[in-house]
């Protein structure tokens, strides 16, 4: 099976819960954690990331900080916030559910 792209409406629930796991991540680092994570089943596109980072802050989910890494380049961190937090309990759960009917659908036709 080859790469692909993560679905849009997928990418903000998969920030969320690796920023609530691993902490504050820049963008390359969520990629990576996302690719990694699924085997490199997923990937995702900067221009799919970057924007979607973007819509999140402005929501209150995330917020983000310039810093200087050890190599002295500056990197947005991203973090998640407490509002984040709540978003990604109700996301979660609805993802769960959507894919159990997905899931059983699938074992049963």
């Amino acid at each position: 099976m080859g790469r692909h792209d993560a679905l849009q409406g997928s990418l903000p629930l998969l920030v969320l819960k690796i920023l609530d796991a691993r902490g504050p991540l820049h963008g390359y680092g969520l990629t990576s954690q996302i690719e990694s994570m699924s085997d490199e089943v997923l990937t995702v596109e900067q221009g799919s990331l970057y924007p979607a980072l973007h819509r999140m802050e402005e929501e209150g989910w995330i917020k983000a900080k310039w810093v200087v890494t050890e190599n002295k380049r500056k990197a947005r961190l991203y973090e998640i916030t407490a509002n984040g937090r709540k978003y990604l309990g109700v996301e979660e759960a609805r993802w769960k559910a959507v894919t159990s009917a997905v899931n059983h659908i699938l074992r049963h036709v």
